[in-house]
């Protein structure tokens, strides 16, 4: 464990505790020495931590301390990486502009070393997924403006067999494959959840009218019929 790591893991010690901690039981829980518990310690404070205590007494985390969003651990930042790098091999334009743009931040916003680790975590996703050249109607952006927003969406879609139908539907899940993508949906028509793949949708325009039921409600119901299903 490096140091970046031993210092996260040191604060995560201190947190999970209410009360005072000696630095000899931190130091039999990290496997490390109490003069590193010592020096580890005033490098927290120096950066900020607001922990209290001395040697000999011990330490504690001062009530109601939060690590700031930008204070990720080494695996956290692994994890980040590669799922916003995943989400830029998606036909989701915008979806992947936005991850591009937070991994940036993140780097703007993070210290050298984990700057470093943003910039080559030694980790890629592979989409071998193979996409049209043509332009693409931006389904997948609306479709997830219709769920922040919840408002109806009026589509039309061809099944298998290359029959068109013209639906209303409440939008309130999207899943991504590497070959497809699906919209998951109440469909007004059917009364009922339906899955449509976005290569079968021909037409998709949102409207002014909201859903007649909270997306949480419909998310809630969706799943739990799936769990029975799939169980």
């Amino acid at each position: 464990m490096d140091k970046t790591e031993r210092l996260f893991a040191l604060l995560d010690s201190l947190r999970r505790r209410r009360s005072p901690t000696t630095a000899e039981a931190l130091a039999e829980e990290h496997q490390v020495s109490v003069r590193t518990i010592y020096r580890d310690v005033q490098k927290l404070v120096s950066l900020g931590a607001p922990i209290e205590g001395e040697a000999g007494l011990g330490y504690v985390l001062r009530a109601g301390f939060f690590m700031p969003p930008l204070m990720f651990s080494p695996v956290e930042l692994e994890a980040l990486v590669l799922g916003a790098r995943w989400v830029q091999t998606l036909p989701d334009g915008e979806l992947g502009a936005a991850a591009r743009n937070a991994l940036a931040k993140i780097a703007t916003a993070s210290t050298d070393d984990l700057r470093a680790r943003i910039d080559d975590p030694g980790l890629w996703p592979i989409n071998l997924a193979k996409r049209g050249s043509g332009p693409r109607t931006p389904i997948l952006e609306r479709a997830r403006q219709a769920m922040r927003n919840e408002r109806a969406v009026e589509l039309a879609y061809e099944d298998a067999d290359g029959q068109a139908t013209a639906r209303t539907v409440w939008p309130i899940q999207l899943a991504y494959y590497e070959q497809k993508e699906i919209v998951v949906a109440w469909c007004c028509l059917r009364e009922d959840y339906r899955s449509f793949r976005t290569d079968r949708i021909t037409t998709f325009e949102l409207t002014a009218h909201s859903y007649g039921r909270r997306r949480a409600e419909l998310t809630a119901e969706f799943t739990a019929r799936w769990c029975r299903t799939e169980g």
